[in-house]
């Protein structure tokens, strides 16, 4: 009977979110009007005083027997925080909820109770919204650079599908460890187009985060429905420049999972916080989610407690963010040009056409100065399908007039020609076959380097 309960909520929670979809940009707006949100890092590492534990610790140490996920919520509220975010699986793998994919689990240690369901039935029955964190990288399942298999992928969807079904509406799911520098782990092996469309299939109204703004330009929406900035990366949002829907995340301890010295320790200043983060954000059309981490009693220690509350007193959410201009849709699907053969006009120094298609947006092609209309070409190896070029330009905005051409049967054809002057030059396009792609610079102001030209079949 349990068993035809789920696929019924399932079911209706499916309906549900398809009878009132919204447009992305209106979800992009409500999303920075919600202004302020709890992060809330608890899992294995909480118990590791470390945020890589051992990925083989034993799920005996994961045990939260004080754990009150109202009292999270009501210390949310007390903040003016609109929503909180759980870590349900963090890079060592270990789930905190009833999954049916693993026995690395809460269900395998002494505490046996679905932290997840916990979390969001609280923070739910208080008004808040419930967004989920999710960990792509997984040392322990060895989903990890060179070890890839299918299997690991549908081990990620059956998880998603598991979190997006079974804990009601689920406003966002931030994915980390995915296509970044330190993880290795790129979209075309775990494929960010069909877990991209997965969660989209289940929720619609779901949000889908990357956190990959250490690899990816700040101009456009590559691989993420939000742009987010972790401050203790080095990650800063411009407040004078941004214009896409943001999120910036900071703990207010000294990192994100709970450590020994947190109860004895001062917490970062509640007025700093509000001045540098909290009220300036919405006018830079970013969301602030500020990280509080439960302790291994899976209670949130008073000192962070004072500092919400304190936060409550002293500045008033209004749910209102500067009103968001419409922007490109996110890319979503493979670069075809990664990693491909290209070549070009004379390049200045070094900084050869290989440069263009190696899939870092620090290095770039640059043309001599002495090229008056310079040349671009990658080579796809075979024909193929494409309705998509992107071209980033490495550190300025130079480019402005250029011509896109592409080849069939050993014939160039014309693809666009006109003017664009912003950094990221995105063109989406009827569908033609092409084995290769040739950007043609026609007007710029000075000399410049192309950091990447892509080349996209979207489904």
């Amino acid at each position: 009977m349990r068993k035809y309960s789920l696929l019924l909520a399932a079911f209706l929670t499916w309906v549900g979110a398809w009878a009132q979809t919204k447009s992305l940009h209106q979800l992009q707006q409500d999303f920075i009007d919600l202004r302020f949100g709890m992060f809330i890092h608890f899992n294995m590492p909480t118990y590791a005083n470390a945020d890589w534990p051992d990925p083989n610790a034993s799920p005996a140490l994961f045990n939260p027997v004080k754990l009150d996920c109202n009292q999270w919520a009501d210390a949310a509220k007390s903040a003016g925080m609109t929503y909180g975010c759980l870590t349900t699986k963090h890079h060592s793998g270990f789930c905190i909820w009833n999954t049916q994919t693993t026995d690395y689990s809460v269900m395998s240690s002494p505490f046996k109770r679905d932290v997840v369901k916990e979390y969001a039935d609280a923070f739910r029955a208080k008004g808040l919204k419930v967004m989920l964190y999710y960990s792509i990288l997984d040392t322990h399942h060895y989903l990890r650079k060179g070890w890839i298999t299918r299997e690991h992928v549908e081990m990620v969807k059956n998880q998603l599908r598991e979190l997006l079904t079974n804990y009601g509406e689920i406003s966002a799911i931030i994915i980390d460890g995915w296509d970044a520098p330190w993880s290795r782990l790129s979209y075309d092996e775990i494929p960010f187009e069909e877990i991209y469309r997965l969660i989209k299939s289940i929720q619609p109204n779901c949000l889908v985060m990357d956190l990959n703004a250490a690899k990816y330009p700040t101009e456009a929406l590559f691989y993420t429905d939000i742009k987010s900035y972790e401050q203790g990366a080095g990650q800063h949002i411009s407040k004078e420049r941004n214009a896409l829907p943001a999120l910036s995340c900071l703990p207010i301890n000294s990192s994100w999972f709970w450590k020994e010295d947190f109860p004895t320790t001062p917490v970062k200043d509640v007025q700093k916080l509000i001045d540098d983060n909290i009220a300036p954000m919405g006018d830079a059309y970013c969301n602030f989610i500020l990280n509080v981490a439960p302790n291994r009693d899976g209670l949130i220690d008073q000192n962070a407690i004072d500092a919400l509350a304190e936060i409550g007193r002293k500045w008033t959410n209004n749910h209102r963010a500067a009103t968001l201009s419409p922007t490109d849709v996110p890319i979503i699907s493979s670069n075809l040009a990664k990693g491909k053969r290209a070549d070009s006009s004379w390049s200045w120094d070094f900084a050869i056409s290989d440069f263009a298609t190696d899939d870092d947006f620090t290095t770039g092609w640059t043309s001599n100065p002495a090229v008056e209309q310079p040349h671009l070409t990658v080579y796809l190896e075979k024909e193929q399908r494409i309705n998509m070029v992107v071209v980033t330009e490495k550190d300025t905005e130079a480019v402005s007039r250029y011509r896109f051409e592409y080849r069939i049967n050993g014939t160039w054809q014309p693809l666009f020609e006109g003017n664009n002057p912003t950094r990221v030059k995105i063109h989406r396009f009827s569908p033609v076959y092409a084995d290769a792609v040739r950007m043609t610079v026609l007007e710029r102001k000075g000399n410049f380097s192309i950091a990447e030209l892509g080349v996209f079949n979207e489904r």
